[in-house]
């Protein structure tokens, strides 16, 4: 028993007086320490990631509204063939998605070489969304519109799909939490956009073209408050400033 004691003394004052020994403790603690950091800094920046993703996909897809743009849709696609329905659909959801990054991208060029500030555009584009809001609860309903074989493109593309508040939104939430985010809270907005034009007749059906116009109401409400939302954060940032 005192030799065993004796002989792990004399290792223990080996291992903290050896020099290269005690070298490469403290590296190795050293590199412990340097992946502790690492994993901790690449979930920190996985959560900012998704805490802007989520932040970013709610306003898209209320200023998207496809639920409210259903009856519109099925209006105008009203006796065309399933297979020309499809082609209109993949139609617009590309063009929605070209115009939006195109916008975003070149918004960005654009209002750096004018100086003007995203509060600028936060108070401006507010007021845009707070008109096409009170609009899209006050309009009584929708026109029928003729087809045509840039239908997807235009008007359904945009401006219904890629429209002034998708555009608006979508700049405005780039500024606050960068592009990708942004791009993929714009890409599933539009991928669940596809799934509810594909899946119309079913829908219609389900909740009834009056049931799409309500909830159409209520989303625009919502869009309506996200613009206030938006003219109060510019406003109180320029008070900051």
């Amino acid at each position: 028993m005192f030799i065993s004691h004796l002989l792990f003394k004399l290792l223990l004052l080996k291992y903290t007086t050896d020099p290269p020994l005690l070298r490469r403790t403290k590296n190795l603690a050293r590199l412990d320490t340097f992946e502790n950091m690492g994993y901790t800094f690449k979930k920190d920046m996985l959560m900012d990631m998704i805490k802007s993703f989520l932040l970013s996909l709610i306003p898209i897809m209320v200023a998207l509204d496809a639920p409210g743009t259903l009856p519109l849709f099925v209006g105008m696609t009203e006796g065309m063939k399933k297979q020309v329905r499809a082609r209109v659909i993949r139609q617009s959801i590309i063009t929605a998605f070209l115009v939006t990054v195109g916008f975003v991208l070149l918004g960005r060029a654009i209002f750096s070489a004018l100086g003007i500030l995203v509060e600028d555009f936060m108070i401006a584009g507010g007021i845009v969304l707070l008109i096409i809001a009170v609009n899209d609860v006050l309009r009584a309903g929708e026109k029928k519109m003729p087809h045509s074989r840039e239908f997807g493109v235009v008007p359904l593309g945009t401006p219904i799909i890629a429209g002034p508040a998708t555009l608006t939104t979508t700049l405005v939430l780039v500024g606050n939490h960068g592009y990708l985010p942004v791009i993929v809270s714009l890409i599933v907005n539009l991928m669940i956009a596809w799934i509810i034009f594909a899946q119309s007749d079913r829908i219609i059906k389900l909740i009834g073209i009056s049931g799409s116009r309500a909830f159409a109401k209520v989303v625009a409400l919502i869009l309506a408050a996200f613009a206030v939302k938006l003219i109060r954060s510019g406003m109180l940032t320029f008070m900051k400033g």
